[in-house]
């Protein structure tokens, strides 16, 4: 299936010179959704993930499914106070200021094999600091998993020494 002719594209969002790729439209596809949840399975499968971990909030609609299907735990990466039980944080750096991500402190077991399932791979700069909470809990990041890629931004440059892998790449 090819998924590219699933997602709208819209142009100057959220602002000028911007080429939004909206995965809404996947989403509401069914032969497509289930394409890209069964694709996202199939490769978390091949690479033994003991649990799946999303960042919010387009990570919930994909890491979860995701999870149920490879029949184990999903765990939630929210933006600060947004979990109610004690966490840890991750400050990492955006284009124009900051930004923090949380995860429960007991959400990841040490040695556990955790695989990053997000919408889209940009700038790595989310899926980074995704990795680095797992790893702050003694957690494995055995692959990154996206929908789609911005390949032009060079988000992989961020996530190297980490198996990356996308369903869909845009290379502009």
């Amino acid at each position: 299936m090819d998924l590219i002719e699933t997602i709208r594209v819209v142009e100057d969002f959220p602002k000028a010179g911007i080429s939004f790729k909206d995965i809404t439209t996947l989403l509401k596809n069914k032969d497509a959704y289930k394409y890209t949840i069964d694709s996202m399975v199939e490769f978390c499968r091949q690479i033994k993930a003991d649990v799946v971990v999303g960042p919010e909030a387009r990570g919930f609609v994909l890491g979860a499914p995701v999870a149920y299907g490879l029949g184990v735990g999903f765990v939630l990466v929210r933006k600060p106070g947004k979990l109610p039980a004690e966490t840890v944080r991750y400050e990492y750096d955006l284009e124009y200021g900051k930004d923090v991500l949380e995860i429960h402190r007991d959400a990841i077991l040490p040695g556990q094999r955790v695989v990053i399932v997000d919408d889209l791979l940009a700038t790595g700069g989310t899926a980074l600091a995704a990795t680095k909470l797992v790893e702050k809990l003694g957690g494995q990041v055995v692959g990154l998993l996206f929908c789609m890629e911005l390949a032009y931004l060079n988000g992989r440059k961020n996530l190297e020494g980490y198996l990356v892998h996308s369903l869909i790449q845009y290379d502009n």
